[in-house]
């Protein structure tokens, strides 16, 4: 489980420090969780702590009782990290070339890392594309890539920064339901509010801080009637 006990993010400023995140103590026992807020509001500040990727100012980070920082290794195996540009993660020229790298550190020997990662492929749609340039992929097909190699290293939670952000509702949706589908506990940060009630939990992020915590529909509405109140 991941568990945040007074994790706060302040960065420096040439003008002083700057709070991204303010202190927040929270427990994420549910399997979708999702997490909403305005651009900059700290959303995606919350979700990078959860593998590290972005390290505590104070406070602390667990998952499964590890800290992020003293065991980020064995926490970023535990918790795969999807982004918003799948560019981001897609290095190699092929889809499986890419999902073998991920591979890498836990498969000996390079047939069988191909063979897993065209398992892998195959379970999320690609297997048909395993050869073709990366480059020809559409943006849906991407995203899927993406997730795959998260998926590879057989992670026990997945967190999605804003995965769907960038594609058409019909790939969208694709990857949506792909995401939902796991048996992985999914953390999920959105813009689509009709994802973000498809989860058993939201966190609405205002400004640094939580300002509103509970069932997905609750959540979405307070979210709603905040952004009412800003225009």
């Amino acid at each position: 489980m991941i568990e945040l006990r007074d994790a706060a993010v302040v960065v420096d400023d040439p003008h002083g420090p700057v709070t991204l995140l303010e202190p927040v103590s929270l427990a994420l026992p549910e399997h979708r969780i999702g997490i909403i807020g305005a651009n900059g509001s700290g959303k995606s500040t919350l979700a990078r702590l959860l593998n590290g990727l972005v390290e505590p100012s104070s406070g602390q980070v667990l998952v499964d009782g590890r800290d992020v920082v003293e065991d980020g290794r064995e926490v970023r195996r535990r918790v795969g990290f999807v982004f918003t540009h799948p560019d981001a993660q897609l290095v190699m020229p092929t889809p499986v070339e890419d999902v073998t790298l991920s591979l890498r550190r836990t498969v000996r020997g390079r047939a069988e890392r191909r063979r897993r990662a065209l398992e892998v492929l195959d379970a999320i749609g690609l297997a048909d594309r395993a050869e073709v340039s990366v480059h020809v992929l559409s943006g849906g097909q991407k995203q899927l890539l993406a997730l795959a190699g998260v998926l590879a290293t057989d992670p026990d939670v997945v967190v999605a920064d804003e995965p769907t952000t960038l594609l058409d509702l019909r790939n969208s949706r694709q990857v949506a339901d792909r995401l939902f589908a796991l048996r992985q506990q999914l953390v999920l940060v959105t813009h689509d509010l009709d994802l973000a009630r498809r989860c058993d939990r939201v966190l609405v992020v205002d400004s640094g801080r939580i300002v509103h915590d509970g069932p997905a529909d609750a959540a979405v509405d307070h979210y709603v009637a905040l952004c009412g109140e800003t225009t």
